[in-house]
């Protein structure tokens, strides 16, 4: 490998960005698996009380949540070992962690077996896979980075950023693959082959990322014996660093990953949830639309070395405000068709006296909270009236039987389709088009970013520098966006309700952008 202040080679880069990326995948890939899961409801059914699908489902992504929450504990473990050890040691040992622990997911007992241990064993192996997945995404960038090339970090760095996305099509594709091949047991047991399946990206991973070398930058850092002593307190007290600290996590991470989220995990969630499409036609969709979109991180990250990083970013948080709304419509309308008609020709309207609808309580306290547990199950959209009595009304017609049949019933009758549905090819080609375009708009805002975050902070303290901001970021902002976005879907009965998450993180990332951050593609992170 090419040493400090000497220009790597062509084969040098392409082991250096294929050993990166396809570790990334892989991590990746063990992190999303169960979000992929728990959008189909398997971990929700498995792990925790059963009785109620709402609360299953707020649960299960309350799991998704608490893994991005230890994450920035992973960022500043994993952030100190890597300014003070290495870069590539540290990534080592963040792969090995996370890959063991996903194999773990596989083996948990479910909550009929073990009652209670079976969400906290859950829970402690999320704990586990935020921890390393704080370590690796930092680890990763900064390696390929400190390798690249005068001029082309944005290009180089953007195979990372779309790892991300290749981790999640990974994860769908296992899924559908195991959903088919056993199809018998994929409810009692085969959903696990998955997160087993995690040992053997596991030792791949591992075989490929021990044939590096350490990064040039920080051989040359520790050869010159100038690593900082305490990386994470260095952090802090850098001069300058606090202001590119917040600008990192307040107007870039926690931007681009809800719209991340909001473009892959929200969109999945959508089809399957309020839309009634059918789980594996939903995933296909979605995993297809993913993999076209790969290019878009790629394109934007070069287009990065060219125009600048600060360009793209603000131009796409500028575009996902206006758009945002309009191709969520666009996807409702063509998924499922005759619910959004329904929607609008017959509007359902509860009426009563409070109408208290806790979407974390397995029995709702009366009974106009009941007909709004049924119908947020449903996926219906409704509106609530303050009225004496409690009373439900389709299209203006007092619905007289409000049993849980009764209602499906009349929901039937006033042309509501409750069954899973498969939209025809040219509904089909509208949602990929409309997907494409909040994927092009997460390209804009993630492709350069990886290059972005080591050319903003100094090379002696980089690690910790990038990777505690983007793990607090992309940890409480974008990780707890399907459990908030799901509650506020919930709560309101408007399946586009949960998108004003988005957009107000969105606008607060814009306006810090756009005002806070100093353009760094003239800074290359290969010099230190």
């Amino acid at each position: 490998m090419a040493s400090q202040g000497a220009e790597p080679s062509a084969k040098d880069m392409r082991l250096v960005i294929s050993a990166s990326s396809l570790g990334t995948v892989f991590e990746w890939y063990d992190f999303f698996i169960y979000g992929t899961l728990a959008a189909s409801g398997i971990i929700g059914r498995t792990f925790f009380p059963a009785g109620n699908e709402v609360l299953q489902t707020l649960l299960a992504w309350a799991g998704f949540a608490v893994g991005f929450g230890f994450r920035p504990l992973g960022a500043i473990l994993f952030g100190y070992l890597g300014d003070r050890l290495g870069r590539k040691y540290t990534f080592l040992v963040t792969i090995t962690l996370m890959g063991v622990a996903t194999a773990g997911v596989g083996l948990v007992p479910s909550y009929a077996a073990i009652g209670f241990a079976a969400p906290a064993l859950i829970i402690l192996l999320r704990i586990a896979q935020g921890l390393a997945l704080g370590g690796e995404y930092g680890g990763a960038a900064i390696y390929v980075a400190e390798h690249s090339t005068d001029g082309r970090a944005g290009f180089h760095t953007s195979f990372i950023q779309a790892s991300v996305v290749g981790g999640f099509i990974l994860s769908l594709a296992v899924v559908l693959l195991a959903k088919f091949g056993l199809a018998d047991v994929w409810e009692a047991w085969g959903w696990r082959v998955p997160f087993l399946f995690s040992l053997v990206l596991l030792g791949i991973s591992l075989w490929m990322r021990l044939k590096l070398s350490e990064s040039p930058v920080f051989k040359a850092i520790k050869d010159a014996g100038e690593t900082a002593a305490n990386p994470f307190v260095e952090s802090f007290t850098y001069p300058g660093n606090w202001k590119r600290l917040l600008v990192a996590l307040f107007g870039i991470a926690a931007g681009l990953t809800v719209i991340w989220y909001t473009s892959m995990f929200s969109v999945l969630s959508f089809l399957q949830g309020p839309m009634r499409l059918d789980a594996t036609a939903a995933q296909l969709i979605t995993g297809g639309t993913a993999m076209l979109g790969l290019f878009f991180f790629i394109y934007f990250g070069h287009l990065s070395d060219r125009v600048g990083r600060k360009k793209p970013i603000v131009i796409g948080y500028a575009l996902t405000l206006v758009l945002l709304f309009p191709l969520f419509w666009v996807i409702g309308s063509a998924a499922n068709p005759g619910l959004a008609e329904a929607a609008r020709r017959e509007p359902v309207v509860v009426s009563g006296p409070q109408c208290a609808y806790d979407p974390f309580a397995e029995r709702q306290a009366d009974d106009c909270g009941k007909l709004l547990d049924h119908f947020s199950k449903r996926g219906v959209t409704y509106t609530t009236v303050h009225a004496p009595a409690v009373t439900v009304s389709i299209g203006g017609t007092p619905v007289d039987d409000l049993s849980p049949a009764g209602l499906d019933a009349a929901l039937g009758a006033a042309g509501y389709e409750l069954g899973r549905i498969v939209p025809p090819p040219a509904n089909i080609a509208v949602i990929v088009v409309a997907v494409l375009m909040l994927m092009a708009l997460s390209g804009a805002t993630y492709g350069p970013v990886a290059a972005l975050l080591s050319e903003m902070f100094p090379s002696r303290i980089r690690y910790s520098s990038m990777s505690i901001p983007y793990h607090i970021g992309t940890g409480y902002f974008g990780g707890f966006l399907p459990l908030i976005s799901q509650y506020i879907v919930a709560k309101s009965g408007d399946p586009y309700a949960g998108l004003w998450y988005t957009f107000a993180v969105v606008a607060m990332a814009l306006l810090v952008t756009a005002f806070g951050l100093k353009e760094t593609v003239a800074r290359p992170a290969r010099r230190g």
